[in-house]
């Protein structure tokens, strides 16, 4: 288990940081504390009634933002199950009845509590109920917060694989209220750091420079905030310069050929797939970190990346104690589960992979002695 950084208590900082999304329908991410009552002035005039989305493990954050709301709105709780339970699309047709029950118009809001799957389902019964309501995300994981929360994307998954079905639906705003971080275990700080150390390799090395000096940062600690700060702008310069994941601009952050939005599925190709065969034991991002390592293997087997930024991401994902390799489900079913994720054109299969520290570009139809030898190294035939 890696380090956890022993700085002394601290006063919380009282200034929100706020970080533009600049799409064509802009939006703000807010970070800091006691954030909860900034929720009606997101929400908005016009709004008769907000339908609260939330786990139905996590009553106390639903409770303190319908208390917040309840004065200004008809307020509607609807609860799902925990975690990737929720994202089915027998839980999303519930919450539909549940809208249509209350007489929910196209005017009204949905509010979207708890962590990345509670905001994938809620922002996907938004996107689809009368072909679009409002939706203000309140994430209340470290995961949630830098990852599923920010960009629009919303999704379900299926038997076939992970958020195959979904829509592009941006939020009307975020707020990413650090105090609801208080209770989590340490367990998912630490898979949220697996989403925040892949923005490190992709785009920010600052990133790594601070997780590999402080390990997991304590709650309530500067450090976590600007680590959660950094991560969610690497995620909305991306999104704001290719929403819906049509490719890079050539000039992109300065770099001829960058992935665009592609890019922030660094590692989630083999990730979703060893998510998925652990049946989601593993949590997201401990995938997350599996699959970075794999596709940093992948890239060394190709010529592609040096060996010094291959072996960085195992001693940064292993800093914050995040696994680096997975032997749970066989080559042929890991390949097969990888071929239908969504980077995949027709039977060639398509990886964002490095050259180089934020370095990022598209691998297609790697060699498959390649992509076995980066297996090799995820189940235990270390380099």
């Amino acid at each position: 288990m890696s380090e956890t950084e022993s700085d002394p208590a601290i006063e919380p900082e009282t200034d929100p940081g706020v970080i533009r999304v600049a799409t064509a329908a802009a939006y703000d991410v807010v970070v800091g504390h006691a954030l909860l009552g900034r929720l009606p002035a997101v929400v908005g005039p016009g709004v008769q009634r907000v339908a609260i989305v939330h786990p139905d493990d996590l009553p106390g954050p639903a409770r303190a933002v319908h208390d917040v709301l309840a004065p200004t709105y008809e307020v509607l709780e609807v609860a799902v199950p925990p975690g990737e339970q929720a994202k089915t699309a027998e839980v999303a047709a519930r919450c539909w009845d549940a809208l249509g029950a209350a007489g929910f118009t196209r005017s009204d809001a949905v509010v979207a509590v708890g962590g990345g799957a509670t905001t994938d389902l809620g922002g996907f019964v938004a996107a689809t109920w009368l072909r679009g309501v409002r939706v203000v995300h309140v994430p209340t994981t470290l995961l949630g917060m830098v990852d599923a929360a920010v960009g629009g994307k919303t999704g379900i998954n299926t038997g076939a694989g992970k958020n195959l079905v979904g829509a592009f639906h941006e939020p009307a705003g975020v707020l990413c209220d650090l105090d609801l971080l208080a209770t989590l275990p340490e367990a998912e700080i630490r898979s949220g750091l697996g989403e925040v150390v892949k923005c490190g390799f992709v785009a920010d090395p600052e990133i790594l420079r601070l997780v590999e000096e402080r390990g997991v940062p304590a709650l309530g600690s500067p450090v976590l905030r600007e680590l959660t700060e950094r991560a969610i702008r690497v995620k909305a310069d991306v999104v704001a310069g290719d929403l819906r994941e049509r490719g890079g601009d050539p000039g992109q952050a300065g770099k001829a050929g960058h992935p665009g939005r592609e890019v922030l599925n660094y590692g989630h190709t083999m990730g979703h797939a060893v998510e998925q065969a652990s049946d989601y034991t593993l949590r997201h991002g401990e995938a997350v970190a599996i699959g970075c390592v794999f596709a940093a293997e992948l890239a060394r087997a190709a010529g592609v990346l040096p060996d010094d930024v291959a072996d960085r991401h195992r001693s940064a994902f292993t800093r914050v104690g995040l696994p680096t390799g997975w032997a749970g489900a066989s080559y042929d079913d890991l390949r097969a589960r990888m071929a239908v994720d969504k980077k995949s054109r027709g039977s060639s299969l398509r990886f964002v992979v490095l050259s180089g520290l934020a370095r990022p570009r598209i691998l297609t139809g790697p060699q498959e002695e390649h992509l076995r030898a980066a297996y090799d190294v995820m189940t235990g035939g270390h380099r």
